[in-house]
């Protein structure tokens, strides 16, 4: 899955659907009395629990994994919803093995109103279940039957109903408006982590897998899709208005995988040279938003195939657009769901980044085909095995399609500094998390499993180097498939595969939180470099200078300024300190630890170290990934309060001649983190003046239009594209004249239908023109957003609605987020918008996140857009008071799958206090005398 996160059983194929087909499914008459009795009583639990949860922080529950006395072989899965009632019915022949006998069954269920149940087994009498006891707050339902289930092979029936929900989890209805303005619905699933119960009662661990059979009873007028293909299309006995869809049986697979779309579709279709039928599914009229999609994808799964050595098993792949989608993407295996931002690319109106984004999720969830949904970790406690390596090999699939878009610079920028920041918190976790009860699991999908996973991965690639990566990779995956396993056995394969202390090195990286920071120092011997390096633990209020201090393995690799590419000397760091000698380094030399931005730490050089390598920064000698490291690792020390903010704003001057676009753009966040800290002061014009003064040259040079020859000349079009983009928003955020004069005019063209913008320019232009707009600003905003026919430029124009500065209008832009107009996703891009554009924007949306709590906090679910909401809404306040106030209001308002966020932003408000209160002064100081005429 993509985010805007015990025991292995082996067993056979089956394929059965036993006894009754699935023909004989029709409405029992009570089932519709028993499904508002049932709504009600799901109701009032709810309201139960939130009463009794209101005003105490919820402990975390004690967890008991399901039973192993009996597991499913194969599902017999009928399913036949409702789109106009948002109903559904179901009927589940699961042909299951007792192991010990027992009188009971204990499976997961949640939502679902079982009606009748039974068991047959193999060659006996049918017997009837006595009772259903529902544990609601452990999502199980235990059957009880009359008499002993004997060891052996049996047919477990039930049949059920459920309610299609809208809280885009388990099985769900998504509202889409056809081109003749009518809204309908389609029902499609998420069940990733723990929803698969939401669909049918079953075993909905990722360790207890089974084969299915999955039959679906549709409008003849609706496309119906699955996991597999589909093998009989036939009507439906009890209604001509219906068809009976049935889909080829699968592998082995875990439940959280299984995958369902009933609506209205278009599709492009191609085959992948290994002989695979791909298909994109799009919005009705909106196929040929499908064909770059469709190109990436059948690129990926040969690169795949080649890469691990193991074919793509299944005979097909779809990958179909979402309206309403709560994660970025889900690789549910053969039918992989999105958001239509991350699939749909129109060429005339998406932007490079949009392209490029879509690139990066497909790579991600076609990975996932192989590691994730052939070999399954064993419990969500090795999730950031699963979503780690996708989302380090997504770029690597990236930069094979792609290579003129530098991704592994951008990787550096996107997950990599986002990692250390995060992780440079108290409040941060180690990258493998025990879970216990399903709902701890939201809370992991985070930037340490995605992230700090991916970067822990590409510093591993590094260290065993790629063909003994690869490999222990195919040994894993050969070793592994249709089972499930953890962590540990994928180190046991690279350990075996490159004769390196694969387990203890990854250990130190994935069972501790936190990194270290590397102090070096150096001496000049003869012809010779000495090198004193040493490791602690960096946090992000300083360097931790406990007894206690945990140390890392880690791999160390030194360049000198004689080949900045090429690395001169590794060594693996596996003790607090030592001393390097590096031969023949004359004393003009340079040295650089971490070329190419690698390992996962950050470095402290020596004054004069480091003043040897600003140079490197003005010239271009040192590569863009480093020149980038450099700046981030400053900025983060100024924040730690190891080194002065001027010092940084200082270096950042020497980025005058910078031509690469991720080195701007890591320029900007950090510039931007400043711009919102400043916002607490009565200076914050001053820093705008900076960045107007920083980004002018750049600006200049670049222009509003792209130049003939662009991207030729060893650049790239894309990476021009999007520099543009980057500099043309952040110098008219900050006010730039001439820049703001040229965004009017263009926007003005753009209104009347004179000259319409060109996608990469609509960000930074509507970016300007609502910071220095007004009502009619926002009036023509929002006329463009209704008007929009394409997601991706809805969504620009949301996550820039905030920028407006009037009270009254940013109110009424929080007033439209939470309106019909914004689909539920996207809500929280459009707050989250509001609260970083200004300091009373801030204050706006977070007195607004606490009047509507209850709202969005139902509309959530606690699912992990929740999470994004608060970080989004609070992150960026810089007064110890406002860390208080956050905490209360959580510990009155729990949100358990936020927990962890809520703490994060409290020690970040801390955070940002003490540095204003330290650095404030001498930054202003700064800013002052930089403008002040020579004396």
């Amino acid at each position: 899955m993509l985010l805007l996160l015990g025991r292995r059983v082996t067993l056979s194929f089956v394929n059965r659907f036993t006894k009754s087909s699935p023909s004989s499914l029709s409405k029992p008459v009570f089932i519709s009395s028993l499904l508002i009795k049932f709504r009600v009583a799901h109701s009032c639990f709810l309201v139960s629990t939130a009463v009794r949860n209101r005003g105490t922080m919820p402990e975390r529950r004690p967890f008991v994994r399901l039973p192993t006395d009996v597991y499913p072989v194969n599902y017999g899965l009928c399913l036949k919803p409702d789109l106009i009632d948002f109903t559904f019915e179901g009927k589940l022949e699961a042909l299951v093995e007792v192991t010990q006998a027992t009188n009971q069954i204990v499976m997961n269920c949640a939502d679902i109103d079982i009606i009748t149940a039974s068991f047959v087994p193999q060659g006996g009498e049918e017997i009837n279940a006595t009772g259903f006891n529902y544990q609601n707050e452990d999502e199980k339902v235990t059957l009880s039957f009359p008499s002993t289930l004997q060891k052996g092979s049996g047919t477990l029936k039930i049949d059920f109903v459920g309610e299609l929900n809208d809280k885009m989890k388990g099985f769900y209805r998504s509202k889409y408006t056809t081109s003749a303005g009518e809204i309908r619905y389609a029902a499609v699933t998420q069940f990733e982590a723990t929803d698969a119960r939401r669909a049918f009662p079953c075993w909905d661990e990722p360790a207890i897998k089974a084969t299915f059979d999955i039959t679906l009873i549709v409008p003849k007028e609706r496309i119906a899709l699955s996991n597999m293909n589909v093998i009989e299309r036939k009507p439906y006995p009890d209604d001509e208005n219906l068809l009976e869809v049935k889909f080829a049986t699968t592998p082995i697979m875990s439940t959280y995988l299984v995958a369902f779309v009933i609506g209205e579709y278009d599709f492009v279709e191609s085959q992948s040279s290994d002989g695979v039928t791909v298909r994109v599914y799009t919005p009705v009229g909106k196929a040929e938003q499908g064909k770059f999609a469709l190109e990436v994808a059948t690129k990926t799964l040969p690169f795949y195939k080649e890469y691990f050595s193991v074919p793509y098993p299944l005979p097909k792949i779809d990958l179909i657009a979402i309206a309403d989608f709560a994660a970025g993407a889900m690789e549910n295996w053969g039918l992989v769901t999105y958001r239509e931002t991350a699939l749909l690319i129109d060429p005339k109106n998406s932007c490079s980044s949009s392209r490029q984004w879509v690139a990066l999720v497909v790579g991600h969830e076609l990975a996932h085909q192989w590691f994730g949904n052939l070999v399954t970790m064993e419990w969500w406690t090795h999730l950031w095995l699963n979503e780690g390596f996708a989302s380090w090999i997504e770029y690597l699939c990236v930069d094979h399609c792609f290579p003129e878009y530098d991704i592994w610079t951008q990787f550096v920028s996107a997950d990599y500094t986002r990692a250390l920041d995060l992780d440079a918190l108290d409040s941060s976790h180690p990258i493998e998390v025990n879970v216990g009860h399903p709902s701890e699991v939201d809370e992991i999908f985070d930037a340490i499993s995605y992230s700090k996973g991916a970067s822990v991965i590409r510093m591993l690639h590094n260290y065993i180097g790629d063909e003994d990566f690869r490999k222990g990779m195919n040994a894993y995956l050969l070793k592994f498939q249709h089972k499930n396993a953890s962590t540990e056995d994928l180190w046991d394969c690279l350990e075996e595969a490159s004769g390196k202390p694969i387990a203890a090195v990854m250990g130190s990286w994935t069972k501790q939180m936190g990194f270290p920071i590397i102090v070096v120092d150096q001496e000049q011997q003869g012809d010779n470099r000495i090198l004193k390096i040493s490791q602690k633990k960096f946090c992000a209020s300083g360097p931790h200078n406990g007894e206690d201090c945990p140390s890392w393995m880690v791999p160390i690799s030194i360049c000198t300024s004689d080949d900045p590419t090429c690395t001169k000397l590794k060594v693996l760091l596996d003790r607090p300190e030592m001393t390097i000698t590096l031969n023949s380094v004359s004393p003009e030399q340079w040295v650089k630890i971490n070329p190419g931005t690698v390992g996962f730490y950050r470095i402290q050089y020596s004054s004069s170290m480091l003043q040897s390598l600003l140079p490197g920064v003005r010239d271009l000698s040192l590569q863009p990934v480093d020149r980038l490291g450099l700046q981030n690792d400053l900025f983060s020390l100024s924040r730690a309060g190891m080194i002065s903010t001027v010092e940084v704003l200082k270096l950042m001057e020497a980025f005058v001649n910078e031509p690469n676009y991720t080195v701007w753009s890591d320029l900007s966040c950090n510039l931007g983190v400043l711009s919102s800290l400043l916002s607490h002061t009565d200076f914050h014009e001053e820093i705008q003046e900076f960045i107007r003064d920083l980004f002018t040259p750049i600006g200049m040079k670049l222009g509003w239009d792209s130049k003939p020859g662009e991207g030729e000349r060893g650049g790239s079009g894309h990476l021009d594209a999007l520099l543009r983009g980057l500099v043309l928003g952040k110098l008219g955020k900050a006010g730039h004249k001439p820049t703001v004069e040229e965004a009017r005019k263009r926007f003005k063209d753009h209104v009347e239908g004179k000259q319409v913008l060109p996608a990469d320019l609509r960000s930074p232009v509507y970016l300007t023109m609502l910071k220095h707009g007004d009502s009619s600003t926002l009036e023509t905003m929002l006329k463009l957003h209704k008007q929009a026919d394409m997601q991706e430029e809805k969504n620009r124009i949301e996550r820039v609605l905030g920028a407006i500065s009037a009270p009254d209008l940013i109110q009424k832009v929080l007033t439209f987020a939470l309106s019909d107009e914004v689909r539920p996703q996207d809500t929280v891009s459009v707050i989250g918008g509001v609260a970083g554009s200004s300091k009373q924007g801030r204050k706006a949306a977070w007195k607004f996140v606490k009047d509507n709590w209850e709202e969005l906090y139902n509309r959530y679910q606690g699912g992990f857009l929740i999470s994004r909401l608060v970080k989004l809404s609070v992150d960026g306040f810089a007064i110890d008071k406002m860390a208080a106030e956050v905490k209360s209001f959580f510990e009155s308002h729990p949100a358990p799958s936020a927990e962890r966020t809520v703490q994060q932003c409290c020690e970040n408000i801390l955070l940002n206090a003490a540095w204003l209160k330290r650095d404030a002064d001498d930054i202003h100081h700064y800013l002052l005398q930089r403008k002040a005429p020579p004396v």
